[in-house]
């Protein structure tokens, strides 16, 4: 008797041992919007514009209120994002396009997050648009730790909602746009402004983003028996503004005050009959390619083994007579947009899902950037693969876990278009250099405003003159953090 209660103790041991060897790792889908602004989404106070299955996601996971994109523009943020490594550390820094398609490339020693997901075992996919290195080059996704690709490579050539091809993995696939419908256009010679007809020559037939997620959803079906990292840099709401005849209805019965677009009006991307209805429209068509990802997820199963995480690569754009933020109140009471490292530039949303293990309806204020993504998910699927030692992410599990953590160090940015721009974030502590590249007998190329976020998120009461030591500080983490970049200088640090 004793035997055979001791031979089943030693079954049972062997059980929990191989299921604990075979534990699934999670699946993590990582969906980045474009141009996305603070408060474009209903979790975050958007009142015009419908997103009820990102809202879902927000209930049934974690809310952040203080996170930072990798950059103010597309391209030096990705970078961060994929290589954890701050924009002052990055080797992409700025957006740059390269001849024939496709922006300056990641090196080849680069460890990106793809690379780290392959390397534990994990099948990877990316979907959407890609931005960090043209086709063939050594920065192409498939050179950089992707399984598989399908979508843009080329950032300006996702302008366009209708092209005439798309890449899936190395080769161009065309799609149904004959002729591709361009994302900088004007109307045609002698057309009426006022008439809602004339901008039907920017309709396409097959929409790219449509493709896009059919691929991803395929993807997931492809991989539901084995750990996959999902990659989803939409193209949306970037501009053109190009969106389905079938999504802009419900926003046109709104009535809205909404006056053409005309590219004869300012800066050149594609006009549109009713360019407020169309940038909703655009969101809501985002909102629902997630709601298309995360029901599936659940349809497979896969709840409960899959983490969800959402964000956009910087703020709001300005070109304000595409997209009229001041109507949709997309960054709230945050100063700046797009392109500046003012909070509305690269202050972003962010929520994360993972459920049974990240509270449902709560609310972060830890402050995160692109460049902890890195570690944090290594730390969650518990790889055993070796960082690079010289990323600069902060450990956020412990937050998204309802654990205590240990004080953030600061967070540093730096952007050399714009007229060159640094700033640091410190505890309540903002400071910020513009205009470095600006050169004027009273201009001062490396003043430091500084601004208490816990009570000025307008950042409009500049304190450097009263705390002069705090301005020191981030003088000093501002030359610490900065390593000069042939690629992309800011002379006057360099």
């Amino acid at each position: 008797m004793n035997s055979y209660i001791l031979a089943l103790f030693a079954l049972l041991i062997s059980i929990n041992i191989f299921s604990d060897s075979y534990a699934r790792k999670p699946n993590v889908i990582f969906i980045l919007a474009d141009d996305l602004g603070y408060k474009e989404l209903g979790s975050y106070g958007q009142e015009k514009i419908k997103t009820p299955y990102l809202d879902k996601i927000a209930k049934e996971g974690m809310r952040f209120t203080r996170n930072y994109s990798g950059n103010a523009v597309c391209a030096p943020s990705r970078c961060v994002l994929m290589t954890g490594k701050h924009p002052g550390h990055a080797f992409i820094r700025n957006n740059g396009e390269v001849k024939p398609e496709g922006q300056r490339p990641i090196p080849t020693n680069e460890m990106t997050m793809a690379k780290v997901f392959k390397s534990e075992g994990y099948t990877t996919g990316a979907f959407g648009k890609w931005g960090l290195g043209g086709p063939g080059t050594e920065g192409d996704p498939m050179n950089q730790g992707f399984d598989r690709f399908y979508g843009y490579n080329c950032q300006r050539h996702a302008h366009s909602y209708y092209p005439d091809y798309l890449w899936s993995d190395r080769k161009r696939v065309p799609l149904d746009n004959n002729p591709p419908v361009p994302g900088h256009a004007s109307l045609p010679k002698g057309a009426d402004p006022k008439d809602p007809k004339s901008y039907d020559v920017f309709k396409g037939k097959d929409y790219a983003s449509d493709r896009i997620n059919e691929q991803a959803l395929q993807f997931i079906r492809d991989n539901k028996e084995k750990p996959f990292f999902l990659y989803y840099p939409t193209i949306i709401p970037h501009v053109a503004l190009h969106v389905p005849d079938e999504e802009l209805k419900p926003y046109l019965k709104l009535k809205w005050n909404d006056p053409p677009f005309t590219r004869s009006q300012g800066y050149g991307y594609t006009p549109h009959f009713t360019p407020r209805a169309a940038y909703a429209a655009m969101i809501t068509r985002m909102d629902r390619y997630i709601g298309n990802v995360v029901n599936l997820i659940d349809q497979l199963g896969l709840t409960k083994d899959t983490i969800v995480i959402f964000t956009s690569d910087n703020g709001t754009t300005h070109l304000k007579l595409e997209v009229d933020y001041d109507f949709f109140d997309s960054v709230g009471e945050l100063r700046g947009l797009k392109g500046s490292l003012y909070e509305g530039g690269i202050r972003v949303p962010l929520l994360v899902k993972w459920p049974g293990k990240i509270k449902a309806g709560s609310v972060s204020n830890q402050m995160t950037g692109f460049e902890d993504w890195m570690v944090t998910l290594h730390d969650l699927i518990g790889a055993k693969t070796p960082l690079d030692a010289k990323h600069d992410g902060f450990n956020i599990s412990p937050d998204l876990l309802g654990k205590s953590n240990k004080k953030r160090p600061p967070l540093y940015r730096e952007f050399s278009g714009y007229g060159g721009q640094q700033a640091v974030w410190m505890g309540k502590w903002k400071g910020i250099r513009q205009k470095m590249l600006r050169k004027g007998k009273n201009h001062d190329p490396l003043k430091i405003e500084l601004y208490d976020l816990s009570k000025d998120t307008s950042e409009s009461e500049d304190l450097a003159q009263k705390y002069p030591d705090v301005v020191k500080q981030i003088k000093d983490i501002m030359v610490k953090e900065h390593i000069p970049s042939k690629e992309f200088p800011i002379k006057v640090i360099d």
